[in-house]
């Protein structure tokens, strides 16, 4: 049986001074999934069964460090998808940014 698709979750994070992409992200991450409590043995899978594909829209995604993103995850297995988005803001001077990130994660199991 095909996997189906059983939770959409979202969040956000950032890093308020250090420009760090990865930090933002994981961050995010941990946003989207501490808060929620994933029951999937309810519907008969197991939660290490569990298919976790992660997106991640940051400002500059080439330096976001996928396994960081990947470690947050307390069950299953996981992809990550990282694109152009979230914000990044400057300060006066220009010498330094706060960043935020956006992630998505989408929880499929198989329900065979």
């Amino acid at each position: 049986m095909p996997l189906k698709r059983v939770v959409l979750e979202i969040g956000m994070g950032t890093d308020i001074r250090g420009a760090d992409y990865t930090k933002a992200a994981v961050r995010a991450l941990r946003d989207a999934l501490w808060h929620n409590t994933l029951t999937v043995d309810c519907l008969g899978a197991a939660t290490d069964s569990m298919q976790v594909e992660i997106h991640i829209g940051v400002p500059k995604p080439e330096q976001v460090d996928v396994a960081a993103v990947l470690a947050v995850l307390p069950h299953g297995t996981g992809t990550v998808k990282l694109v152009e988005g979230g914000l990044e803001i400057f300060n006066d001077a220009g010498t330094g940014s706060t960043v935020i990130a956006h992630a998505a994660a989408v929880v499929r199991v198989n329900l065979g």
